[in-house]
């Protein structure tokens, strides 16, 4: 059995966390279609790498948790987050386009492509 270095556990809760983040969001709002699933899905674990330590040292200094919980557990909880945010955000700002022409026009295309997938 290999031994796995501190930095390598780290990517893999890194990585863990942001899967479950952006797993939790689709269950929250339900995607239109398996191409605006995919598309959360990446976003989330994309920004849940990426924004994940960050994140979980923004969280662990809000709540006053830095010296209670692991390198592990911080970046855990803030790639959830972040990747669960993301997609939250996105949405915000997609249906608030949905209101002017840009979003008519997002509209349908959206419609075409659930067509398009039946």
């Amino acid at each position: 059995m290999t031994d796995l270095t501190e930095a390598a556990w780290l990517w893999l809760a890194k990585g863990a966390g942001a899967v479950a983040g952006s797993a939790i969001s689709l269950a929250y709002i339900l995607p239109h279609g398996r191409r605006e699933a995919a598309a959360r899905f990446a976003v989330g674990v994309v920004c849940g790498m990426v924004f994940g330590g960050t994140v979980g040292l923004k969280i662990a200094n809000e709540l006053g948790l830095q010296d209670r919980i692991g390198p592990g557990e911080l970046v855990l909880m803030g790639s959830a987050v972040a990747s669960l945010c993301a997609w939250w955000a996105l949405g915000f700002a997609a249906r608030t386009l949905q209101h002017g022409s840009l979003g008519r026009l997002l509209q349908k295309n959206r419609i075409k492509e659930d067509a398009d997938e039946r």
